[in-house]
């Protein structure tokens, strides 16, 4: 194994279903159409990177058997890939060494002062992340993560490139623009996990018409969609996309 993605979740900030059991057009008896917030592990042999500490980082973590770390990276600040960086203390407890925590400069800034706790500890409780600014190529472990800004409406997210002997997986999600910066970064990619929230153009996400065409450019031997919504049914999605292309689903697993 050079790496492994692990799909914890990839659905939409409310998650298929949302509540009031609404289920859109997805197939509520196909298990993989059930979709919690956000979240990636990327590991070799020897260092594991979570990606984003989603609202139900808790459940994927216990359903994927990940009891460790080594670094969380944050994509940008909002509440559904950032909501359960509580659930990093349980980590931390268990080694008791702080948890290197990226993100760049301004995500970091708001993360900081959103929850101070985290980072500075509180009282009896010690630091659990050691907060680091997401700068240019960055190597944890033996994993080399490169970065890009991307558009997401009135701020920006980091998309990921991370590489390991001559392998590659790209994470983006969460732009709603694509620029050369990013075409640049995600070309040529093993695996390439991409934002593709529904079929209609949204105004800060990646619709799939929009995440194909990036697909077409970046030439990834395997591509996967993630923060789908409940438009975006799993089974149907399979009889439409291209072979090279997959629907994700909570607990996805890919060895390259």
């Amino acid at each position: 194994m050079a790496l492994k993605l692990t799909l914890l979740g990839c659905g939409t900030s409310s998650g298929v279903p949302r509540i009031g059991n609404d289920w859109g057009d997805c197939d509520p008896e196909e298990p993989k159409n059930r979709r919690t917030r956000v979240s990636i592990l990327v590991e070799s042999q020897t260092t594991r990177i979570l990606v984003d500490t989603s609202p139900d980082l808790r459940n994927q973590l216990l359903d994927n058997d990940i009891a460790g770390i080594d670094a969380v990276i944050w994509t940008h600040d909002h509440a559904d890939h950032c909501h359960g960086v509580d659930d990093l203390r349980a980590i931390f407890q268990q080694t008791r060494q702080t948890i290197p925590a990226y993100a760049r400069p301004f995500a970091l800034d708001s993360l900081r002062a959103r929850f101070a706790y985290v980072f500075e500890g509180h009282e009896y409780y010690p630091s659990i992340c050691d907060p680091i600014v997401l700068e240019g190529d960055v190597e944890i472990g033996d994993i080399v993560v490169r970065h890009v800004d991307q558009p997401h409406g009135p701020i920006t997210s980091a998309g990921l490139r991370f590489e390991h002997q001559g392998k590659s997986v790209v994470y983006a999600t969460d732009f709603g623009e694509v620029t050369s910066e990013m075409r640049e970064l995600y070309r040529d990619c093993d695996l390439f996990v991409v934002d593709a929230l529904r079929d209609k153009p949204h105004p800060t996400h990646a619709h799939l018409e929009m995440s194909l065409a990036l697909i077409r450019e970046a030439g990834p031997r395997l591509s996967l969609l993630t923060h789908m919504d409940n438009s975006m049914d799993y089974r149907h999605l399979l009889t439409t996309l291209p072979d090279d292309v997959l629907p994700g689903f909570d607990g996805y697993e890919k060895e390259i």
